[in-house]
């Protein structure tokens, strides 16, 4: 028998658009669905690893989006004792749940994305 989903309370139950507003807020911020898209990609990393991997994140913007998205259980974040002691994140089983959703989103941008730079050449 399959264990049950884990399901969080929203404000909106019942109501048909609640699923989506749901998950949007769950996911809907800019470095949100980037971070959960690298972990998914990579696998556990540190924090620096995946600033790196993430690029164009200070710091202190990865540090709250990691805190934001391990208060949603989407993220785990262990201590691994080595010396130094360094921390390592990786999706929960709620967060890897996320996989069809953040692929249909990179699908849909590489379908009707395009950058300014390519834009600006193609009116040239």
């Amino acid at each position: 028998m399959d264990e049950p989903t884990q399901q969080f309370e929203v404000w909106c139950a019942g109501e048909d658009w609640c699923p989506v507003t749901s998950t949007a807020t769950m996911i809907g911020k800019k470095w949100h669905p980037v971070v959960v898209h690298r972990l998914l990609d990579t696998g556990p990393l540190g924090f620096n690893a995946l600033q790196d991997e993430i690029g164009g994140i200070s710091s202190k913007v990865l540090s709250d989006v990691l805190d934001d998205l391990e208060e949603k259980r989407l993220i785990d974040r262990e201590i691994v004792n080595e010396k130094p002691v360094r921390v390592q994140y990786s999706l929960t089983e709620l967060g890897v749940s996320l996989e069809p959703v953040i692929l249909e989103m990179a699908e849909w941008g590489r379908t009707h994305l395009t950058s300014a730079a390519t834009k600006e050449e193609s009116i040239a």
